[in-house]
């Protein structure tokens, strides 16, 4: 069965649909790692030429979720503990100085925004939904970006985020890390309300790294998605 579940009329291209399509199933562990990608194989898949194809996979390496391993072929990589830090380190670098802008700047209606975001989290939560609050994660902080006046840091933010994207995905099945994550973006968003930069950014900075507190546990329950550990970790 296919992976792309949008329909082939709606808007965007081969390439933007798949690319969307193939990450999110690389992000999920539906494509595990260490799994082979056949060009052939994704082109009748996604029923499309080898073309996008080829750029989406282009795409997916230099984002380091797809590997090409001579004579054998692309694989999607094993989580790193060093594509995991750079990401953290990315996230806090962009988000955190975003996140102070935002904090500066926030109009009630941004703050009504985060707040309406905040509250459907909190339904995801209820419902155990985390592939909802997956996403709604995601547009909380990519509003904190637009609040802020650097949308780009958002951008940025998410191409190099794939290896965390993965933890946390991985993560958040567990219902006392979606109440732990909702506690999290409330402080930040109470902080950006407020107008207290110095608050956000350390809300948001702690809420950045408490994923990298989930990565023993799911390491030791699922060692065979993970690279063997940094000597320098």
């Amino acid at each position: 069965m296919s992976l792309l579940t949008a329909d082939r009329a709606a808007v965007g291209s081969a390439r933007t649909r798949v690319y969307a399509a193939l990450r999110d199933a690389i992000l999920d562990a539906r494509y595990a790692p260490g799994r082979k990608l056949s060009e052939n194989e994704l082109a009748g898949q996604f029923d499309v030429s080898r073309t996008p194809i080829r750029e989406v996979l282009a795409t997916l390496r230099d984002e380091r979720l797809v590997e090409v391993v001579p004579q054998v072929g692309t694989l999607v990589t094993r989580i790193s503990d060093e594509g995991v830090r750079d990401a953290a380190f990315v996230r806090e670098a962009l988000e955190c100085a975003a996140v102070r802008l935002a904090a500066e700047r926030a109009r009630p209606d941004d703050v009504a925004g985060l707040r309406d975001d905040l509250k459907a989290q909190g339904r995801a939560v209820a419902a155990g939904d985390h592939r909802l609050f997956d996403r709604l994660d995601d547009e909380l902080h990519q509003r904190l970006c637009v609040i802020s006046g650097r949308a780009i840091a958002w951008d940025l933010s998410r191409r190099a985020n794939g290896h965390l994207a993965r933890v946390r995905r991985l993560s958040l099945p567990d219902p006392d890390y979606l109440d732990a994550m909702l506690a999290e973006h409330r402080g930040v968003v109470e902080a950006v309300a407020a107008g207290d930069a110095d608050r956000a950014e350390d809300a948001l900075r702690h809420h950045l790294r408490m994923v990298l507190s989930a990565l023993p546990a799911l390491r030791a329950s699922r060692p065979e998605y993970f690279a063997d550990p940094d000597p320098e970790g």
